[in-house]
């Protein structure tokens, strides 16, 4: 994964197997915190979920779906509280039709917890970010 360091800008790579080491930005050396919803394509996926050090939340959303807009804040609102603690992943339905397919997307915004690559927990509409992290017990 590539994240830009909020202080100088720099591209970092990090890999997901590093998340729970706090990872720091190798220019400036200021902590690279993951505290907002990370978005996921069909490339990234696998090496994502299987690979991440803590566990990976991912919601299943579409532009076009008024849940999935309303649900997105509380996401943002669980990845910032949770940051360290869990990653929150987004895969656009739209972009990512394969993965959808894989997993069983009916239904949209869907939440899947994901700790090892193995789906440990689902539930699919729209919660705040206190009934989503009771539900996935984060």
């Amino acid at each position: 994964m590539i994240r830009v360091c909020p202080s100088c800008g720099a591209k970092n790579r990090v890999p997901p197997s590093r998340l729970h080491k706090h990872p720091k930005c190798g220019r400036c050396g200021e902590p690279l915190v993951f505290d907002a919803p990370v978005e996921v394509g069909e490339a990234e996926f696998d090496a994502l979920v299987s690979e991440a050090s803590i566990p990976v939340l991912v919601d299943f959303w579409a532009p076009w779906c008024g849940p999935c807009r309303a649900v997105a804040p509380e996401l943002a609102r669980l990845a910032k509280e949770k940051a360290g603690k869990v990653l929150v992943a987004k895969v656009n339905t739209d972009q990512a039709p394969r993965v959808a397919r894989r997993f069983d997307i009916t239904g949209i915004p869907a939440l899947l917890l994901f700790r090892n690559g193995n789906v440990v927990e689902r539930v699919s509409g729209a919660m705040p970010a206190a009934a989503i992290a009771q539900r996935f017990g984060l």
